[in-house]
């Protein structure tokens, strides 16, 4: 027979979490319904991200700069994510460690330039 009683403090932790959860995402909504302020008008309803409304068909293709840019951002994005770790174990690794990543952020930044003069975060 399996003891499953060493399962009891998951099951609990799971239980809470789930509460919690449902308690941030429903009890703000119905504190609002019950303030007033739940008040949509055409103001609240309009576009707010790009200033105007959307004229096109909203499956229509995005430019490929769009991809670009946002794919030159994770590639960013995750240098930063290397350079933390490193950072941290900068007095482990010492020297190679220091040459290694400086190659790495060289190559990186002849990327960036290389990105620059091409054109690619330039937005039309």
């Amino acid at each position: 027979m399996v003891d499953l009683s060493q399962y009891l403090p998951i099951l609990l932790f799971l239980f809470v979490a789930v509460i919690l959860s449902a308690a941030f995402v429903f009890l703000p909504m119905g504190v609002s319904r019950l303030t007033g302020a739940h008040n949509p008008n055409a103001e609240k309803n309009s576009e707010y991200e790009c200033g105007f409304p959307a004229f096109e068909e909203p499956r229509s293709q995005f430019d490929v700069k769009f991809y670009l840019v946002s794919l030159l951002f994770i590639i960013f994005d995750l240098e930063v994510a290397f350079l933390f770790p490193w950072a941290v174990s900068l007095g482990v690794t010492g020297v190679v460690g220091w040459s290694a990543m400086m190659v790495f952020l060289f190559i990186l930044t002849i990327g960036f330039i290389y990105e620059w003069k091409m054109g690619a975060l330039e937005w039309d």
